[in-house]
């Protein structure tokens, strides 16, 4: 930006909640199963956008421009036609980063696991997050140093699961032998939104993926690591914007997160 200083000042948590959950009503639930055939558009093999998806990310964008003008809007609609807020994200004096409907292929088929995610990142660092599941009305907001909230109750770190049950991308998630005792694998939602609180509430004890874009995973890597838990990839680089690898795990724990780590190894070697 150049001329004035922008002003950084934070849009505070409760009006960020709002604007979340009034866009959501506007222009996302009332497509929830009313969505037409020529409003769901593949934009490669595989991969789904609808137009709730589309209007949502203009809407949540046009709020937070208006709030800091000149502030870094990454979208993930916006970013498959223009990289360059992406490559930007990392330096970017504010951002907001916008997951407008996590989990498309759900809501495109009528299933209700999928969420509208939104991190505040400064100079590279997540200092907020939302996930929010408006079909199963749960609000989750982690703000650096303070905690999650989920529906404005305080969450303290789970305990751990016996068996201990992973999530992990495709493949790599179905059952299998050779598995340690007392451990379990089960396939990913097929929504971030959804995988991060089955962590953060201890349904899940770590889940695992080949992507890494910044939408999917800042809200929700933030959420783990506030409860004590570690998000890396399987190199060992702590998750954060602009941070790529060949696989990223989260887990509840240090401790999962290397029980996690050896699994997945020995999965890619098979």
């Amino acid at each position: 930006m150049t001329g004035a200083a922008m002003d950084t000042s934070a849009m505070s948590t409760d009006a960020v909640t709002a604007a979340i959950r009034a866009v959501t009503d506007a222009e996302i639930l009332p497509r929830f199963r009313s969505l037409a055939d020529d409003e769901i558009i593949e934009k490669r093999p595989g991969d789904v956008v609808t137009v709730a998806d589309r209007l949502a990310e203009q809407a949540l964008t046009r709020i937070f421009q208006a709030e800091t003008p000149g502030c870094l809007v990454v979208g993930e609609e916006a970013v498959y036609a223009d990289p360059a807020p992406l490559k930007a994200l990392p330096t970017a004096e504010l951002a907001w980063v916008i997951d407008p409907v996590d989990g498309t292929r759900n809501f495109a088929d009528g299933k209700p696991d999928f969420a509208v995610m939104v991190a505040e990142v400064r100079h590279g660092v997540t200092t907020r997050g939302w996930i929010w599941q408006p079909v199963h009305d749960r609000m989750y907001i982690a703000e650096r140093g303070a905690g999650v909230t989920c529906n404005g109750v305080q969450l303290s770190p789970p305990p751990m699961a016996d068996p201990i049950v992973g999530a992990l991308h495709g493949r790599w998630g179905r059952p299998r032998a050779g598995l340690p005792e007392g451990v379990r694998l089960v396939q990913l939602a097929g929504c971030c939104g959804v995988d991060y609180p089955d962590v953060v509430e201890g349904r899940r004890a770590f889940v695992g993926y080949w992507s890494m874009h910044p939408w999917d995973h800042l809200p929700g890597a933030l959420m783990v690591e506030e409860l004590g838990g570690r998000v890396a990839t399987t190199a060992g680089r702590r998750y954060a914007a602009g941070v790529t690898g060949r696989f990223l795990l989260a887990a509840q724990s240090p401790d999962t997160w290397e029980l996690a780590a050896g699994l997945a190894k020995d999965q890619f070697a098979r």
